[in-house]
């Protein structure tokens, strides 16, 4: 069991080793903070099934960091959820395949509602009709699944986590997002505390 484990970690280090560090890192950067730092628009996040709780955390990770972001769960966007959506704001769609239903309607439903939303994809198929209609495409590198099935998403959540880490720090590093600036988004918790303390200030 231990041989197992470090197997599979070992494997999970390797896919996040092999991340395709390109240009396009900073192509997203750079429109985020157009949208939304520059034109007061926000982040809207998106993905379906475990793609989609890997979205939900990007987006409540950029929020926390100054980076005014939302989760836009695909299926209710269908049902009004789509409202959430403004015209300054920026879609940032996760799908490995590339070829998520939901996805793609999404996208179709966004730009009936806002034309020219831009669009970052982060997946695993640079071949899809998603990531080629993407402003920016991110690769995950299209890592196999630890999964002994091959099929359960693993390997390949671990890389969209890794990516929405790296695009949340190079934004921090942008908006020169500070500890202060932290502790008035983040009050309650250790965490809270932590940055209080280390902006020099306590808060009542």
């Amino acid at each position: 069991m231990e041989d197992l484990i470090r197997k599979v970690i070992e494997q999970e280090a390797e896919a996040i080793r092999n991340i395709p560090v390109s240009v396009d890192f900073q192509k997203a950067t750079e429109l985020i903070y157009d949208r939304v730092h520059l034109n007061k628009g926000k982040l809207v996040a998106s993905g379906m099934g475990k793609a989609g709780q890997i979205a939900l955390n990007i987006a409540t990770t950029f929020s926390s960091t100054g980076t005014p972001a939302v989760f836009l769960h695909p299926s209710d966007s269908q049902h009004g959820d789509l409202g959430v959506i403004q015209e300054n704001d920026i879609l940032l769609l996760i799908s490995n395949s590339g070829k998520t239903r939901e996805i793609l309607e999404l996208v179709d439903l966004a730009k009936n509602l806002y034309h020219g939303l831009p669009l970052i994809v982060i997946s695993g198929n640079p071949e899809s009709i998603l990531s080629k209609n993407a402003d920016v495409f991110i690769f995950t590198g299209n890592p196999g699944e630890v999964c002994p099935l091959g099929l359960t998403p693993t390997t390949s959540t671990t890389v969209m986590t890794v990516i929405g880490d790296a695009l949340v720090v190079a934004m921090m590093i942008k908006i020169e997002f500070t500890c202060k600036d932290y502790s008035k988004r983040h009050h309650g918790g250790y965490l809270g505390d932590k940055s209080r303390q280390q902006a020099g200030k306590i808060f009542e």
